[in-house]
């Protein structure tokens, strides 16, 4: 009997050596402080989606702004147009935070998710050691034996009048039997450094608290406070060609040129159009 198998007998939260237990305490001490984003750290053994969790919450009642909501376990995850996928416990980061933009212009709201892709790949190249690239608009793209694979996602839902729940999925020791599709990675199978998840989780909370006091404290202008630059940089999508399905069967072919000021991606067709398609609106983005 593996130790996964026994720990599961007797009900262990240490049902693999592996992949031990978030410290929730640990987190808190490490991020909870007077004046700082994060409010509270809460670490829950097992739940369907920690945004529809927290979405609920704050549909509820007043929960402060800086909540953050980590499962060890989501049984009911989604991605962006209501994706489903699934991972084994504790084999990655999942885990969402609610944010009140009140200084931000609802029409600005949209580059939250990119925002915080950029957070999660600073923080996870500092941590990880292990170069991340971001796909337009919510993916996080890692290298497995020469080739780019999806290892974590991003989903941003409008929680009440003011604000907003960010979901971040990130797949750290999935290991290759336990990918759901070939095309999936992890941070393991790219060669990280570590993959202990509670300094993961600290590097990226304190990348998107320092993004997201950047972005605020520039009324949401993403030159000003330079993540439209910096989005750019690490953007793979840029230079290539793509192929933009949208509603109705229609598609926008051409390639990738440049990520506008609305967080829209512009293609720039053969007939010579520059067409911006936005994250609301396309269903797939393909290779061209």
């Amino acid at each position: 009997m593996t130790p996964r198998d026994a720990a599961d007998d007797n009900g262990s939260r240490w049902s693999d050596l592996d992949r031990p237990p978030l410290n929730a305490g640990a987190l808190r001490r490490a991020l909870v402080r007077d004046g700082g984003l994060w409010s509270e750290v809460e670490v829950v053994q097992r739940t369907g989606s920690t945004n529809n969790d927290l979405v609920a919450r704050a549909a509820a009642g007043d929960v402060a702004e800086g909540v953050v909501l980590v499962a060890e376990e989501q049984t009911a995850a989604r991605g962006r147009l209501d994706r489903r996928w699934t991972a084994p416990p504790r084999s990655g980061l999942f885990f969402s935070v609610l944010l009140r933009p009140a200084e931000v212009p609802v029409a600005r709201w949209g580059w939250l998710p990119l925002l915080t892709g950029v957070a999660v790949a600073t923080g996870l190249s500092r941590t990880a050691g292990v170069d991340t690239a971001l796909k337009w608009p919510n993916d996080l793209l890692v290298t497995v034996g020469g080739e780019e694979r999806k290892a974590g996602g991003i989903l941003a839902e409008r929680a009440g009048e003011d604000g907003v729940v960010i979901g971040v999925g990130i797949n750290v020791s999935l290991r290759a039997e336990e990918l759901p599709v070939p095309q999936a990675g992890s941070l393991a199978l790219a060669g990280a450094v570590g993959t202990d998840r509670d300094p993961l989780l600290r590097a990226v909370l304190r990348a998107l608290e320092e993004w997201y006091g950047r972005w605020r404290g520039a009324g949401g202008d993403p030159a000003a406070c330079g993540l439209q630059e910096v989005y750019a940089a690490g953007c793979a999508t840029l230079g290539r060609g793509v192929r933009a399905l949208l509603p109705g069967d229609r598609a926008v072919v051409g390639e990738a040129v440049a990520v506008d000021g609305d967080g829209r991606l512009v293609i720039a067709t053969a007939e010579g159009v520059q067409e911006p398609v936005g994250a609301g609106d396309i269903v797939h983005l393909r290779p061209a």
